[in-house]
């Protein structure tokens, strides 16, 4: 019997954290309460593997410390993991910052999971990924590893999906096919020697549809491996998955379960799984009290290298809260107006408008996509780590953690394709789905794709409308990976879709990093533009900002007019509906959504 526990995509999550599970909301997490967890499991086995699916890093203050601390892949090492591999967010802080991360790693000391990667294409790499090469190959990140467990010689092997790549535009990595990379690391380890037991770590996920679901791909066309530690997809898989005698498991997100596989190898040397089950991380699991102080330490780091800069700490409340906020579940899932969008949204233009030498002006209109937003905000005090969590992306030309706000322009014709990319994409695309403040528009889901707004207009801060000029100059505030998402669209439509973020002259804008807003001489963080907003709301007699209720319900930002009336349907035509009917209906809507999933696929920020 061969026993495995595992995580995946615990992005910086080292500590519990509050979420809404099954209507109410729980303590989740910590990695700490985990390390719990695996030691009752290895008192029963010591011979027990923890495995580790990669996206360790990215989603939590403690990011901000990972070029200094390292402190993912040590808390991970502290743990006892025995390997992991590399998710596209390990590559958020570009070459500089995985490789300032692993000489810290390996210069702490401290024990360390092996990294396992079986399909980088060094020859395809160049001189941009020399430096990754040097570190790569200090700290003895290779291939596959063979270890042996209770008399099981066990060989692992770690791999990078494709969906990874695309999430990973920082990267200079080349990959190789993973199922191709895969089956070439088996065939080499069957050459020396072999193993009993092939279990593969893989950053590539799963999906509803199989011939979408890259891990599943990947046992069908390496049929030899026995299991494979899915990653990326941040799928919680309460069934495995089977595929002749491949099995797949997958744990979820951010340490909220612990993953444990039971094997046992039949007479044909194949294997069955005999128990598989995810174990919730909650309050009730005690944390181990040596890996709390550790991560403890590390969190102090935060306050005193990053949080000090913007006059903040970490446990500071910002403001306390009396709204239910969208959980990230209807962020993703249901197309409609979300108050945790609304909120973020007005942050952006109320910090544009006291930014460097905006004198006041602010922008019209600024724009959320939903692949933005990390997490949401609790009833009660919200901190100033609930706040960096929930927008807890990227890293800025500054080589500080989080993305800048950007100011562009963009004409009243491409702000109404802006709303029909929203309109007409959402329900395929979650990610993509935008939250405005600014702006409002109804939109039917039947109408023919990119002509379902039927209403929109301009709104100013007094709640006055205005008709949107087709030809006329707005200000748009949005992050930076947004920024530079959108202006993708022309491009990759070949114009067949036209908007073009420009400067407040009207001239083309080639770098969006021309576009960053500044406070205070520094870049305007996304984090801090929120931070800054929640806590400007009217303070209580005990002088704490509150959130005011005017976010519990709707305010007419985004509306949804479901009907199947035929005036309603073919009402307000315009340029692309009239394209698509004459082009032939089907064909044509078809074309275009494949050309605006191409625009975000490019660089999503999921998972």
């Amino acid at each position: 019997m061969t026993d495995i526990v595992f995580t995946s995509d615990i992005h910086s999550h080292l500590n519990s954290f509050r979420r809404f599970s099954d209507g109410r909301e729980q303590e989740t997490g910590g990695l700490a309460r985990i390390k719990t967890l695996v030691d009752e499991q290895r008192k029963k086995n010591p011979e027990t593997l923890y495995l580790d699916g990669g996206d360790f890093s990215m989603g939590t203050l403690a990011q901000t410390v990972f070029e200094e601390e390292a402190a993912e892949l040590r808390t991970l090492g502290a743990l006892g993991c025995d390997a992991t591999t590399f998710g596209n967010h390990e590559f958020d802080y570009r070459t500089r910052g995985v490789v300032r991360m692993m000489r810290t790693a390996m210069d702490s000391g401290d024990p360390l999971p092996a990294l396992l990667l079986c399909n980088v294409d060094w020859e395809q790499g160049g001189d941009e990924a020399a430096p990754l090469r040097e570190v790569f190959d200090r700290y003895g990140v290779r291939p596959y590893k063979i270890i042996e467990r209770g008399g099981v010689r066990i060989a692992l092997m770690g791999v990078f999906g494709k969906d990874a790549l695309v999430c990973a535009p920082t990267c200079r990595l080349k990959f190789t096919d993973p199922a191709t990379a895969v089956r070439r690391t088996v065939e080499e380890i069957r050459r020396e020697g072999g193993a009993d037991l092939y279990i593969c770590i893989s950053h590539g996920g799963t999906a509803e549809k199989p011939e979408h679901s890259e891990d599943e791909i990947l046992a069908r066309k390496v049929p030899r491996l026995d299991l494979i530690i899915s990653g990326h997809s941040h799928t919680v898989l309460r069934e495995y998955k089977r595929h002749g005698d491949t099995f797949i498991v997958s744990c979820g997100e951010y340490g909220q379960y612990l993953g444990y596989v039971s094997m046992e190898q039949k007479e044909n040397g194949r294997w069955s799984v005999e128990d598989y089950h995810l174990q919730p991380v909650t309050g009730e699991v005690p944390a181990d009290a040596a890996v709390q102080k550790r991560i403890d330490h590390f969190m102090e780091s935060v306050d005193r290298k990053y949080l000090s800069r913007y006059g903040y700490t970490r446990d500071q409340v910002l403001a306390v809260n009396g709204v239910d906020f969208s959980t990230m579940d209807q962020i993703r899932g249901e197309h409609v107006e979300q108050n945790l969008g609304s909120v973020v949204a007005d942050a952006y233009l109320f910090a544009a408008a006291r930014a460097d030498g905006q004198k006041g002006q602010g922008a019209d209109v600024a724009v959320v996509p939903g692949g933005t937003l990390r997490d949401t905000y609790a009833r009660g005090p919200v901190t100033v780590e609930d706040v960096f969590n929930s927008f807890s992306l990227g890293i800025g030309p500054d080589g500080v953690p989080g993305y800048p706000l950007v100011k562009a322009y963009l004409t009243g014709r491409e702000l109404k394709l802006v709303a029909e990319v929203d309109a007409s994409i959402s329900d395929a695309m979650p990610m993509a789905r935008l939250f405005m403040s600014g702006l409002r528009f109804t939109f039917n889901p039947h109408r023919v794709i990119l002509n379902k707004v039927t209403d929109i207009s301009l709104v100013d801060g007094r709640g006055r409308e205005y008709d949107l000029e087709d030809n006329r100059l707005y200000s748009v505030v949005s992050d930076l990976y947004t920024g530079q998402m959108l202006s993708s669209i022309t491009g990759i439509s070949h114009g067949l879709l036209s908007l073009q973020p420009k400067n407040a002259d009207g001239k083309s804008l080639e770098n969006f990093e021309e576009a960053i807003l500044f406070s205070e001489g520094r870049e305007l963080k996304a984090w801090v533009a929120i931070a800054r907003y929640l806590s400007s709301f009217d303070r209580d007699a005990q002088g704490i900002a509150q959130v005011p209720d005017t976010y519990a319900g709707k305010q007419g930002r985004k509306v949804v007019n479901p009907s199947r009336k035929l005036t309603e349907l073919l009402k307000k035509p315009n340029r692309y509906s009239a394209a698509i009917y004459g082009l032939g209906g089907v064909m044509a809507a078809s074309a275009v959504a494949l050309i605006l999933a191409a625009v975000f696929l490019r660089g999503k920020p999921e998972r």
